[in-house]
């Protein structure tokens, strides 16, 4: 006779225990790292379903950086004639492309947390920040694939001879900068995602806000070409530093400012934390209002 099926519940061994969330700083990053599997699984959908029944395929995550980069250096290199640190045009405007499109993408992806998976929230239990996370991992697939193929043309323009001055601390650093832009995407999008549950407008403004965003990074324009005293604008912009950062180490230019990186970094840490907080508070309620 099987005498463990006399046992009281409270002493029977359960592999997995689901319970409220006892702090809102409660991440509960060991169940993310044991739903490992299935944030791949998200991960791969993320990255193959974008592309999925299209002509060019993958060949889309190649095509967009280049297009965009071409209509930068025609509009703002040749019309308007914006300088580039006496960079090549092509180049300043792609690295500032691939850099930037990183964390765009992570924000505006995050910020559709709950509103495009609440029907798969509301069916079975899994970590919720799952999600998130699977969007920062395939978007690094993205940026790496878009950022090979920017080296590819700095190798192109350096046998060219044009003069490109690479620093290799900086570049081993580069790690660091794009783990600060996927907290700020992260962070900032989750902090969205907890909001739009309630106020579906700010959906609506998430496209418009990274458009705008980006004009007041140094994505298309240097920041030693702004007036000494309109540089404190950009310079307050946590998205900053970084772009200047990879500017330095892969082409040379740019500045690079170790208090404004230790900026970024900060303002990094607050914002996931934050964001972090308000999306275990709203995890709770949001099937009620979503």
């Amino acid at each position: 006779m099987d005498i463990s099926t006399n046992l009281p519940a409270s002493e029977e061994d359960w592999d997995l225990i689901i319970e409220p969330s006892r702090s809102l700083l409660d991440l509960r990053l060991g169940e993310l790292w044991r739903y490992r599997d299935l944030v791949m699984l998200f991960v791969r959908r993320d990255f193959v379903a974008v592309y999925k029944q299209t002509i060019l395929g993958p060949l889309w995550y190649l095509i967009q950086p280049l297009l965009t980069t071409i209509t930068f250096t025609f509009i703002f290199g040749n019309i308007a004639r914006l300088p580039t640190d006496g960079l090549p045009q092509f180049l300043f405007y792609m690295s500032g492309t691939v850099v930037w499109s990183y964390f765009a993408a992570c924000l505006t992806k995050t910020s559709e947390t709950f509103v495009q998976n609440a029907n798969l929230f509301g069916k079975v239990y899994f970590p919720r920040m799952a999600v998130p996370v699977s969007i920062l991992i395939s978007n690094l697939i993205t940026f790496v694939v878009q950022f090979a193929l920017f080296l590819l043309f700095v190798g192109y323009f350096s046998l060219g001879g044009t003069a490109i001055q690479v620093n290799w601390i900086w570049i081993a650093l580069s790690p660091l900068l794009i783990l600060m832009m996927a907290g700020l995407g992260l962070g900032f999008g989750i902090i969205i995602s907890s909001l739009t549950t309630k106020y579906r407008d700010l959906r609506f403004l998430v496209q418009f806000g990274v458009q705008l965003l980006m004009y007041a990074t140094p994505v298309i324009y240097p920041v030693s070409s702004i007036p000494e005293r309109f540089q404190w604008i950009i310079l307050a912009n946590p998205m900053t530093p970084i772009v200047e950062a990879f500017r330095y180490a892969f082409l040379g230019a740019g500045t690079v400012n170790t208090s404004l990186l230790l900026y970024s970094f900060g303002f990094m840490l607050v914002v996931v934390i934050l964001g972090s907080i308000i999306f275990n508070r709203v995890e709770r309620t949001f099937m009620d209002t979503v």
